[in-house]
């Protein structure tokens, strides 16, 4: 799609068709904290390097700061509102697999997206998809030890 100026677009998000004003240079990113106030995904690098503002855009993990609005027209995006009834916020609760809380949502949507994808994960392909996200405050174990537990308990 291509824009110019400022230009309505309709995005679905989260199950629901939302228009929202966008610029041809604003990333999902931008849309979804600005024009939708849906501040779950974080911005952080603003260069795909830690994955705080990692969305599900068709079910796969992607970073939002990465992603203009207008290549996300015609796709499903999924923000970690979108999740809230899903088990796995309390796989990490039990695990601890959070300390601050900022990388959090990043890791919880990849781990979604891994849970459906790769139900029979093994540790390499674990530590593969969790690759794509940085923490500073873990060494990575306890989300691991979260990822371990959705994955052994049918986690839908």
């Amino acid at each position: 799609m291509y824009l110019s100026g400022n230009s309505i677009i309709i995005l679905n998000v989260n199950g629901e068709d939302r228009p929202v004003m966008a610029k041809p240079s604003h990333t999902l990113l931008h849309v979804l904290r600005k024009e939708l106030s849906l501040t779950g995904a974080k911005s952080g690098c603003e260069n795909g390097d830690c994955g705080t503002c990692t969305v599900l855009v068709d079910d796969m993990p992607v970073k939002s700061c990465l992603m203009l609005a207008a290549e996300a027209v015609g796709h499903k995006i999924t923000t970690i509102e979108g999740l809230k009834d899903a088990p796995i916020q309390d796989a990490f609760i039990k695990n601890w697999g959070f300390q601050c809380g900022y990388c959090t949502s990043g890791f919880l949507m990849v781990c979604h997206a891994l849970a459906r994808h790769v139900p029979n994960a093994d540790d390499p392909i674990i530590e593969e998809w969790l690759q794509s996200n940085l923490c500073r405050c873990t060494g990575y174990e306890e989300i691991e030890n979260a990822v371990k537990s959705i994955l052994s308990g049918n986690y839908q």
